[in-house]
């Protein structure tokens, strides 16, 4: 990392829900954000879920976001890295965001180290234990014939469909995704903690799960859940030392602190 220069992390804006004016002002206030941040951002890691719905045709874009792909376009091209990890709500991604923004997708969790400091990023759906009928749908979504019989779906219907879908699956879970469970229940606290009886992580910076949360694991090792930007906008920015979870809001009562 160059002196004076950042790196940062974000997830789960979800946009295009629950309606365009919501989503429009979201946006925003993310390519606001975004602006701020350009002066010292070496890296931005986006973590997931940037759309409530993203199918990547062969040939045609989903409608809408222009504010926001514009300004990460603006920003790949002033020589800012992006980083792209696909959510469980824009996981049929193909190669449009590596052509058009020279950003690499990452399918899986990965781990980087920057200044001596190791991080295991990802989104986080599908980790640890439980959840499993989630984890048979992931199978069954990841699968290259399900993406094909998709997209052979015009898409009017296959947008509105997947987005269907998108409002059913949020009003299924309702309020349970604002309230930590504890140490013992949260499945990315468990994860991480069975990563760490193998190597050592300094950071674990996921999404998904819709809170702000920085939890000491142990001595050396953090958990970072990055919230969203429906409710907390948040984010976690990273200086060379240190690896802090911040909120663009002023909604800092709004972070869990852990240890």
């Amino acid at each position: 990392m160059l002196p004076n220069k950042k790196i940062y992390f974000l997830s789960d804006f979800h946009l295009g829900a629950p309606d365009h004016a919501s989503s429009l002002e979201r946006e925003k206030l993310l390519v606001q954000f975004l602006d701020k941040i350009r002066e010292d951002a070496a890296e931005i890691f986006l973590v997931g879920d940037m759309f409530d719905f993203w199918y990547e045709y062969r040939k045609v874009v989903p409608k809408g976001h222009v504010r926001l792909l514009g300004k990460l376009a603006e920003l790949s091209d002033a020589g800012i890295q992006l980083h792209f990890f696909v959510g469980n709500h824009d996981m049929w991604m193909r190669d449009y965001f590596q052509q058009e923004l020279n950003m690499p997708v990452y399918f899986e969790p990965k781990e980087f180290v920057f200044n001596g400091k190791s991080f295991l990023v990802g989104h986080g759906d599908g980790l640890g234990p439980g959840d499993h009928g989630y984890k048979r749908l992931k199978k069954v979504f990841r699968n290259p014939v399900s993406k094909w019989l998709f997209g052979i779906l015009p898409p009017v219907a296959g947008m509105s469909l997947a987005h269907y879908m998108s409002r059913r699956s949020r009003a299924q879970t309702g309020s349970s995704e604002e309230v930590f469970l504890g140490e013992e229940k949260e499945w990315l606290i468990i994860y991480c903690k069975e990563v760490l009886t193998k190597k050592k992580i300094d950071f674990f910076v996921f999404g998904h799960r819709h809170l702000a949360i920085d939890y000491r694991l142990n001595e050396q090792s953090r958990y970072i859940n990055l919230g969203d930007w429906i409710r907390y906008f948040t984010y976690a920015v990273f200086d060379g030392e240190n690896l802090q979870l911040k909120t663009y809001t002023g909604k800092e009562e709004k972070i869990i602190r852990k240890g």
